[in-house]
């Protein structure tokens, strides 16, 4: 079974050089060619986690290696794949969101002309990502950590025509530059602490090293996830990513990028257990986000851009997860997995939305669309109740268990973290009400455009909704199916360690208190959005609504800080050039032209001088000579 690992990766991989390089003649059928090889992906997965069910949990470890990609003395770097119940976990989810989102991009890009390309770009995305959760050392994680990276500036940056979108393929990639940086400096660390940068001697050797050289590999580690996750303070591009087509979002955000960086923290948990100094910082980092998200989706008119802040917010409980060490590694990834179901399935039934009214995103103009779109209505609210955490959805089980090991956390920094979760929850459960009010509740709101066309919600064709209804399915029985005895805990604990914790409250509470926020945010958002009229143009609003309309003031911040400090920093270095390093320079090559200038006048080219030199130097000789023979 070990050599059907790499053909994970090259079937999407395969489908990526023929859609980009077979030309227009595939233009008829890439967009199935496309389909087909992540499918076959998804059920090489399938074939691969059916053999890793029927082995012991000690022997679920599978690899494959390929060859030596760098064999110096040294230094050697292998391109070696690991499939493990971590990383089988990924794959699955990879895939299979990826194949669905794959066949509802059929539809929904059926009318562009440049479908083909769009498919290969999918299928380079998902070959990216598998590289990266199944390298088997950190150089190769990189690999597909840029392969993402590259991806997902060519998926955002889709419709290039537009400003926006070019814009923001720019922005996710420069901001993501950044976190790269603290994966690279990570990596070298590793190399200059453990000799090595694969993940079995680095992980098994963490007691080798020194708490501050594990620190600043975390710290970096963390910079690297938050690049990729949208945490605080590399959280910018996220927003302005839904410039691309919504399959391009849901991707981002449900089974792909956004989860590298939870994927890279899980699986460093040796070297955070070790530094938990910046353990605490992971979880500092995941209770902000959480909370930022929340509050930025409250305030977004447009759809997508609500469900970005929500994503955002999401990824902030996992990383939250991920932070408490072995007492939430589980619990990160299940509801990473939830999530990916149930976000996904959002994503999608907003494109639905969008693909009935003439690709308008404002909520304000919706309205009433439960009777025109039933299908895109039914599957969206079982996401809306999975991800706000009703009772028996998948989002109930991932989160409330996160809640509860913030508790377990023990002490004033599980209450500060437990009541950060709980908060959260109660904002989600107000802004997610609030897009289900404003989109399908309540009379219409859509006016004819200004060249008097006025839309005409229908109901998307069934390469649309029939992964919608999928992902439904997966939003309503994952979580119970993770839940029961256990299954998912004892699936991953082999790879990642469990911890119960100290929790001083018990789960009964924390479930109750749960329940409460929920409808105390569900009753506000009714009270405010279900039994009143939603206007036409926003209000303005409290100086907080104001700012989360603009992204909590993320934008401005990098802008004052980054932008224009480093046009003063730049100025000043330009200063210090002109004035210091030129001056030097200049002030050298001038004094040498100067005494070049007195030494040549002694140069004169007559005799009697040269004559007159020679008879002085003669007579400086003989003085001194006699001089010293008088002593």
């Amino acid at each position: 079974m070990e050599n059907l690992i790499a053909l994970l990766v090259a079937a999407p991989l395969l489908g990526a050089v023929v859609l980009l390089c077979g030309g227009r003649r595939l233009d008829a059928v890439g967009h199935w060619i496309g389909t087909l090889l992540s499918s076959a992906s998804f059920v090489i997965g399938v074939v691969l986690f059916t053999d890793l069910l029927g082995k012991n949990a000690e022997h679920r470890t599978l690899m494959q290696h390929l060859w030596t990609w760098v064999p110096v003395e040294g230094f050697q770097a292998d391109v070696t794949f690991r499939l493990d119940q971590l990383s089988m976990t990924f794959v699955l989810l990879i895939t299979g969101v990826g194949s669905l989102i794959h066949l509802y991009s059929v539809g929904y890009m059926e009318h562009d002309e440049r479908r083909r390309r769009f498919f290969g770009y999918l299928n380079l995305f998902l070959a990216a990502m598998l590289i990266l959760v199944l390298a088997d050392n950190y150089l190769l994680l990189y690999v597909g950590w840029e392969g993402v990276g590259l991806a997902s500036y060519l998926l955002i940056g889709f419709w290039q025509h537009k400003p926006s979108a070019a814009t923001a393929a720019k922005k996710a990639f420069l901001v993501n530059r950044v976190g790269d940086m603290g994966l690279s400096i990570a990596i070298m660390l590793m190399f200059t602490t453990f000799g090595t940068f694969a993940f079995g001697p680095v992980l098994s050797h963490v007691g080798d090293a020194s708490e501050g050289k594990l620190t600043g590999i975390a710290l970096m580690l963390l910079l690297a996830a938050c690049g990729k996750s949208a945490q605080v303070p590399l959280q910018s591009w996220l927003g302005d990513a839904m410039e691309g087509p919504t399959p391009v979002s849901a991707l981002i955000h449900a089974a792909t990028m956004v989860t590298a960086g939870v994927y890279l923290i899980v699986r460093s948990g040796a070297i955070f257990n070790a530094a938990p100094d910046a353990q605490l910082v992971v979880t500092v980092v995941g209770a902000v986000t959480l909370l930022f998200g929340a509050i930025v989706g409250c305030a977004k008119d447009d759809i997508k851009k609500a469900l970005a802040g929500s994503t955002m917010s999401q990824i902030g409980y996992m990383v939250l997860a991920a932070g408490l060490g072995p007492i939430g590694y589980v619990f990160a990834i299940m509801h990473l997995v939830t999530h990916g179901f149930f976000k996904a399935g959002l994503f999608l039934g907003a494109g639905s939305v969008m693909h009935g009214m003439n690709d308008e995103v404002d909520m304000r103009k919706y309205g009433g669309l439960r009777k025109y779109m039933p299908v895109t209505f039914i599957t969206f609210g079982l996401g809306y109740l999975a991800i706000i955490g009703f009772p028996g959805l998948s989002g109930f089980f991932s989160k409330d268990k996160i809640i509860e090991a913030a508790f377990a956390k023990g002490g004033t920094e599980g209450w500060i973290l437990g009541g950060a979760a709980l908060l959260g929850a109660a904002i989600t459960a107000f802004y997610m009400t609030r897009v289900m009010l404003m989109t399908f509740f309540g009379e219409k709101r859509w006016q004819p455009d200004e060249n008097g066309h006025e839309p005409h919600p229908h109901e998307s064709p069934r390469t649309m909704t029939i992964p919608m209804i999928v992902l439904a399915f997966g939003s309503v029985f994952a979580g119970g199916i993770f839940g029961i005895g256990d299954r998912f805990l004892h699936w991953l604990e082999p790879v990642t360690g469990h911890e119960e914790g100290n929790s001083p409250v018990s789960a009964l509470t924390v479930t109750l208190a749960t329940m409460v926020v929920l409808v105390i945010g569900v009753a506000i958002a009714w009270a405010q959005y279900g039994r009143r009229p939603v206007p036409a143009v926003a209000p303005r609003g409290s100086l907080l609504t104001r700012a989360a309309r603009r992204d909590l003031l993320q934008d401005d911040f990098n802008h004052v800080v980054l932008v224009r400090g480093g046009e003063h920093l730049t100025r000043s270095l330009v200063y210090v050039d002109h004035t210091l390093v030129d001056g030097v320079v200049n002030g050298t090559a001038a004094s040498m032209g100067g005494l070049s200038g007195r030494l040549r006048k002694l140069q004169n080219g007559y005799a009697r001088s040269y004559a007159v030199s020679m008879f002085g130097g003669a007579a400086i000789l003989v003085a001194a000579t006699l001089l010293m023979r008088a002593v």
